[in-house]
């Protein structure tokens, strides 16, 4: 049982690594336009939407770093769990609101055309995925190829 666990929470957390990865260097790639798609979802300040599209893109790279690496796996889970949850705060709220943007989650984002529809369901439920990948690794942090197994044996020999 302990081994379908271990792989698992490896293939957990390899799904969130590449995830991650992909849209903080998708967002890096252009800093300004990740700017923008926080602005369009009005929770931040506009001066403030451009530094925290800035910052977010970096969080994501280096906490897929670390999943791939297997190092701090719970914690990085933690902060993961935390953004997801933050992504899905903000769909619902956009979607309560009315609005119709592209959540920008893989890159640039953007109010639709006039009169198109967007349904945030398809966002939300991947977003909830992810989320749930996170709690797997944070009820079972020690998985296949990990610096944290390495580690965390190596302590208690």
């Amino acid at each position: 049982m302990r081994v379908t666990w271990a792989w698992a929470g490896t293939a957990a957390r390899l799904l969130l690594a590449g995830v991650l990865g992909y849209a903080g260097l998708v967002k890096i790639a252009d800093l300004t336009e990740a700017g923008r798609t926080v602005a369009l979802y009005r929770i931040v300040p506009d001066d403030s939407a451009q530094l925290v599209g800035g910052v977010i893109p970096f969080i994501e790279v280096a906490l897929a770093l670390l999943l791939i690496a297997g190092l701090a796996t719970r914690a990085v889970a933690v902060a993961t769990a935390a953004m997801m949850v933050m992504y899905i705060a903000a769909i619902i709220s956009v979607w309560a609101r009315g609005m119709s943007i592209d959540c920008g989650c893989f890159g640039s984002g953007g109010n639709l055309t006039s009169g198109a529809e967007r349904g945030y369901v398809i966002d939300i439920a991947r977003d909830l995925v992810f989320l749930a990948a996170a709690a797997l690794l944070i009820r079972n942090p020690r998985t296949r190829y990990a610096l944290d197994r390495w580690v965390l044996d190596a302590k208690e020999r």
